[in-house]
């Protein structure tokens, strides 16, 4: 699966990139070269991170599967 952002949020994204060039390094980058950057940060670190948001997920759900018992249990009671 590629990781891709819609339009809307990779223009924004972009414009995010530029502001830390701007802000933080004193660097003019243009939206060809922020979106250099960005291209390569997806590339490197998206799978990556949302690899580890599903593993996160998974045992968060499979924490509260477990506890689903404990929590709920109704112990029958023969009449």
């Amino acid at each position: 699966m590629r990781i891709a952002l819609d339009d809307e949020r990779r223009a924004s994204t972009l414009e995010a990139v530029r502001r830390f060039c701007r802000d933080e390094l004193d660097r003019e980058v243009s939206e060809f070269q922020a979106g250099l950057l960005l291209d390569f940060f997806i590339r490197e670190l998206g799978a990556p991170v949302y690899n580890q948001a599903i593993q996160d997920a998974r045992k968060f759900v499979q924490e509260k599967l477990e506890d689903l018992e404990g929590d709920f249990y109704e112990p029958e009671e023969p009449y």
